[in-house]
């Protein structure tokens, strides 16, 4: 190799993503013959609804398996405007639109073009985490601003206002939030929009999770700012995560620097996937109400298994699929370390959970459990986990009194 050539301190300050680490090290049991209960990562295990396929077939038949426009099709773009002016009576121009090959790829659109060296921008702890090495990739900062579980891991907007400098570019919401399944209110949603008008920063708002709310309801940014960016797609609810389609909302003078972002690295988001995702908003709303009801019969029975093993969740969460449980006291028999827990539980339970530590520090000695298995296999989960609590005779952290 030559020797001029090395690796970049971009690509070397990239920290893992832990829940792909824990995914993998499944793999390798399940290859070994293992049955393994996936609760580590966060994808519907239903198939992609049937209304959706058949608009991508009618797309291949059809030949429309070209480019597109840069910001992608018209016609998903109205549906998506149309969808936003429905769930939450706001007002969006197709032109503010940008579909993307998944969420992913809008945030680095949204980050490297807002964002210049040394910026910082707000974030919660413990949040997805993937949010920090999109931000340090733009050259910017992550400021995180810790969250409690006695409060149900809500923003306190004070908090934020405190940790807020001449240099905050941004505040970033997730709501309902991965890892918590928290929901925002809308009362601290309009609080923190109305510190970021204060203050000159504007809301990054990611919304992947809207549609998987089963107490209250999810309110988008943009009922709020019109100095806002909201991310979305349809991997989540519509059950499309190999389909690869998200979208960017934002303020029309943002638009054009994200477009040439746009055709010089990604040209246009798959075509085909855009005629499914047109037909995922207009078409799929049954599917997605099934669905739903899964998930949330899938909710109310795992919060008091994981009670019941100890494993503390002091607030119930509202949304996404996900449950974040203190596992504290178990996690002490590791020196702390979630991770070290995590694999534990794998190799001794073939349960696969992720690690708090993968969300950020003040998530560290936590599990994330995520319910987007069957009920069947979350109770075979369950009672290996109780067994496992037992063999490694792991303390409880509310005995009872005698």
């Amino acid at each position: 190799m030559n020797e001029n050539v090395c690796i970049s301190q971009r690509a070397r300050e990239i920290t893992p993503f832990l829940v792909m680490d824990i995914l993998e090290a499944a793999h390798k049991l399940e290859a070994q013959g293992h049955d393994v209960i996936h609760l580590e990562i966060g994808e519907p295990d239903f198939d992609t609804p049937e209304c959706i396929k058949e608009a991508a077939r009618k797309a291949l038949t059809d030949g429309h398996t070209h480019y597109t426009h840069s910001l992608g099709l018209l016609s998903l773009r109205e549906a998506i405007c149309e969808d936003h002016l429905t769930r939450y009576g706001v007002t969006v121009h197709p032109d503010q639109v940008i579909v993307t090959q998944g969420t992913s790829p809008a945030m680095l659109l949204l980050f490297t073009s807002i964002l210049e060296a040394g910026d910082q921008v707000i974030l919660s702890d413990p949040a997805y985490a993937c949010y920090d090495n999109f931000i340090r990739f733009a050259g910017a900062c992550p400021v995180r601003v810790n969250v409690s579980e006695d409060d149900s891991f809500q923003y306190r907007p004070e908090a934020i206002e405190a940790a807020m400098t001449e240099g905050t570019k941004a505040i970033l919401l997730n709501s309902p939030a991965n890892p918590t399944g928290t929901l925002l209110s809308a009362e601290r949603m309009r609080a923190v929009s109305d510190i970021a008008s204060r203050r000159g920063a504007c809301i990054v708002s990611d919304e992947i999770y809207h549609g998987l709310v089963y107490e209250g309801r999810e309110h988008s940014a943009l009922e709020f700012s019109d100095r806002c960016f909201v991310l979305n797609g349809f991997s989540k609810l519509y059950a499309m995560t190999g389909w690869r389609l998200g979208y960017l909302i934002a303020p029309p003078e943002f638009i054009r620097p994200m477009q040439k972002l746009c055709q010089n690295f990604f040209i246009s988001a798959n075509s085909v996937a855009q005629h499914a995702g047109i037909a995922a908003l207009r078409e799929s709303a049954a599917d997605v109400a099934r669905m739903k009801a899964i998930y949330d019969e899938r909710r109310k029975y795992l919060l008091p298994r994981l009670k019941a093993l100890g494993l503390g969740v002091a607030h119930d969460p509202t949304g996404a699929f996900y449950v974040l449980a203190n596992a504290r006291h178990w996690a002490q028999a590791f020196g702390g370390s979630s991770l070290a827990l995590a694999f534990d539980i794998l190799e001794k339970t073939h349960v696969g959970v992720t690690p708090g530590i993968d969300f950020g520090a003040n998530a560290e000695g936590f599990l994330r459990f995520s319910y987007a298995n069957s009920l069947e296999n979350i109770a075979t989960a369950m009672d290996r986990l109780a067994a496992y609590a037992q063999r490694m005779e792991m303390p409880d952290p509310n005995p009872s009194k005698s």
